[in-house]
């Protein structure tokens, strides 16, 4: 159990026995100094406004009743009725050395992830990054903490540009054109039909007409339909496996997929009377979601042509999440430009009892990632950055890096740790910034070894790592008492033993930069204790060495796993 869930349990035990209101809660916090504790019980002030008495006399009350025996060294009142917690090093030791049983949570539930998402046809651009990388920390974090983590990749690919495709592809094999060669650059394809279609009347006609076969089944269209679909799968798939995320073919679930409830969807809406006729298309006024004048907002279900739109494939999708695969929580990773849209979604479901009560539906929206010049990041020429050009350039910068850095490392090593830490540099630089926030994409802050980096926690793990080498030790097999004397000793206990609370609010929240900023912590709290508890230095007595080892290794296991929940790569040689 994390420490401050074990002191929440006694405080808010000895704040019951001392006569407060269960509804007053403790209000733990780790202290901000040293010199105040380790953790701070601010709750009494509260407790003493509502129960119109004095906060220090209600602070004294809590500490007679409050059992920490074997917790802590010292309790103390400060200020106007503060309770401050000093741990005993002991408790800290002992903490330190219980593994771990099993997963985290009491009650795992099913948790669907909605994320990555792109468009078929198309190449994967920077647009994509985010809800790719943050959707699948979250999912590891879930998965880590022993959920049932199901992920879905809600591919785009139905649709009228399909029609458009189908119909450039087919005319480029009239004239002699391999298929492979006419979708070996589908940006460039999907240019070349777009302009075809904005130009030529009669190839529009035929798209059109095309968009009707292919959602009607026609077995030429969908032949050619699934051209496009094979090639930009394995596109993808080559994509997720660079950028070491979970996401394989199992995952996907495009919107193709829902097609056949598509009608299901809108006939439960009407028979509800929830969609109703406008101007011939029929539609959902959401009154839960009015404007400031009371006017409800309107979620279109089927176009007065009769085609139906993403809000309905969501629904039919949200159905088989909550039916066939039985979701207890549903989180979707998509940016947010689509916050209404999915608060549309959301009270759609929730209206129409697609969804029960019970079941948890998140958004998770995130900023953009924009250039130096504060707009969304773009080419020099100012076209689309290819999500696969960005890799490979993070890789050469980083291998540029290391032949500066380090020349004891063979070419191959070379090869192999820059793209470790290429890749690790782009998935930090977005992960360690508040999602919900657009941030500036820059090459130089995020290929650093100093700061908050990707770079710089990969090397502070290979120096802990190259200590046991040093050492001649197996970190991996090695094993020792912990003693806790020193207060840079335990600052760094302190820090390893706030990782179960770290994670389990970003399993809450889903906000993986507080795991981002909690590893830059713990690799700062270990260079003091470094710099201040000498390990391998001669005169260092053997327990103290031992249990300075310890600290070491537990240090590096926490920064592999928090990096592991991030999708980044750690190294023994860098």
């Amino acid at each position: 159990m994390p420490i401050k869930e074990l002191l929440n349990q006694r405080v808010s035990a000895a704040m019951l026995a001392a006569g407060i209101p269960s509804e007053c809660s403790p209000l733990l916090a780790l202290s901000g100094k040293a010199q105040f504790g380790d953790y701070q019980a601010n709750g009494a002030m509260g407790a003493a406004k509502k129960m119109n008495t004095n906060p220090r006399d209600l602070a004294t009350k809590i500490i007679a009743n409050l059992d920490l025996d074997g917790i802590a060294d010292k309790l103390e009142i400060a200020g106007p009725g503060f309770i401050n917690i000093h741990l005993s090093n002991a408790f800290l030791a002992k903490q330190l050395q219980t593994p771990a049983s099993g997963p985290s949570v009491e009650t795992p539930q099913t948790v669907v992830v909605d994320y990555s998402s792109p468009n078929l046809a198309k190449e994967m651009h920077v647009g994509h990054l985010r809800s790719t990388i943050i959707g699948d920390s979250v999912a590891r974090v879930l998965e880590y903490q022993g959920h049932n983590v199901i992920r879905q990749n809600h591919m785009g690919d139905w649709g009228t540009q399909f029609g458009m495709l189908i119909a450039e592809l087919e005319q480029q094999l009239s004239e002699g054109e391999q298929a492979d060669l006419a979708l070996n650059d589908l940006e460039v394809f999907y240019q070349q039909s777009k302009k075809h279609f904005d130009e030529d009347p009669a190839f529009a006609d035929t798209a059109r007409a095309y968009v009707v076969k292919l959602q009607s089944g026609d077995t030429h269209c969908r032949t050619l339909w699934q051209k496009f679909i094979d090639v930009s799968v394995a596109h993808n798939l080559d994509i997720y496996q660079q950028l070491n995320v979970g996401l394989g073919r199992e995952h996907i679930m495009p919107e193709s997929a829902y097609n056949n409830d598509l009608q299901n969807v809108l006939d439960s809406l009407v028979e509800q009377k929830l969609a109703v006729d406008s101007n011939g298309a029929k539609v959902m006024f959401l009154d839960e979601l009015a404007d400031k004048n009371g006017e409800p907002s309107v979620m279109i279900i089927q176009k007065s042509g009769g085609g139906f739109l993403y809000a309905t494939s969501d629904l039919a999708a949200m159905r088989h999440r909550v039916n066939t695969l039985k979701a207890d929580r549903i989180i979707y990773s998509i940016d947010a430009r689509q916050s209404l849209h999915m608060k549309q979604v959301f009270a759609a479901a929730r209206k129409a009892h697609f969804v029960s009560a019970a079941v948890q539906l998140e958004h998770h929206p995130f900023g953009t990632m924009m250039g130096k010049d504060g707009k969304p990041f773009k080419t020099r020429s100012g076209g689309t950055v290819k999500l696969a050009d960005l890799l490979v350039e993070a890789v050469e910068r980083a291998e540029k890096l290391l032949r500066e850095k380090n020349t004891d490392l063979s070419a191959s090593e070379i090869s192999v740790i820059a793209r470790k830490v290429g890749i690790g540099a782009i998935k930090y630089a977005d992960l360690s910034k508040t999602r919900t926030n657009d941030y500036i994409f820059d090459w130089d802050a995020m290929m650093s070894f100093e700061g908050n980096t990707a770079p710089y926690l990969q090397y502070a793990y290979t120096r802990i790592r190259s200590i046991f080498r040093k050492a001649d030790i197996d970190p991996d097999s090695f094993l020792a008492t912990i003693s806790i004397v020193e207060p840079q000793e335990k600052a760094l206990a302190m820090k390893l033993l706030q990782f179960a609370e770290v994670v389990d609010q970003v399993a809450s929240d889903g906000y993986p930069h507080i795991l981002c900023n909690y590893l830059y912590e713990l690799a700062s709290a270990y260079m003091s204790f470094y710099e201040q508890c000498p390990v391998l230095k001669e005169g260092v007595a053997k327990p103290t060495q031992q249990s300075r080892l310890q600290l070491c290794k537990l240090t590096s296991e926490t920064m592999a796993k928090g990096l592991d929940l991030l999708g980044i790569d750690v190294m023994e040689k860098m």
